[in-house]
């Protein structure tokens, strides 16, 4: 069986990446346009220094919306105490970098404490 090529509403990456960012921002819905097209002074650095960067990017600007010139290099996302890197996919394209980058992690609760309930005074103490 053939291999699937990626394409983004008919686009394959390299017409994608040839595009300017003002003709991707046509593509997207609506709110990842107005996002591109009303970038605050953080996210156009932002967007340069990816551009230009050989290797991984640190950053906190978790609201920036990924763009084709960002597909296959690795940014460091802030995740609330820590750097997480994420390397960036065709998939991940028209999405927010904080999307990938969870704040909260799964509850997980142990047993019971003494006297919490009727049924914790059946339970073996340790």
């Amino acid at each position: 069986m053939a291999k699937k090529i990626f394409t983004y509403k008919g686009k394959t990456v390299e017409e994608l990446q040839k595009m300017s960012l003002n003709e991707f921002a046509n593509m997207v819905p609506s709110r990842v346009r107005r996002s591109i097209k009303r970038m605050n002074e953080e996210q156009k650095n932002l967007f340069e220094k990816i551009t230009k960067a050989k290797k991984d990017v640190k950053t906190q600007c978790r609201e920036m919306p990924i763009t084709p010139s960002m597909i296959g290099k690795t940014i460091k996302i802030h995740q609330g105490r820590e750097f997480v890197p994420m390397l960036i996919t065709e998939e991940m394209l028209g999405h927010c970098l904080g999307e990938f980058a969870q704040t909260r992690k799964k509850v997980q609760h142990s047993a019971p404490g003494i006297g919490a309930t009727k049924s914790s005074g059946a339970l073996s103490v340790k």
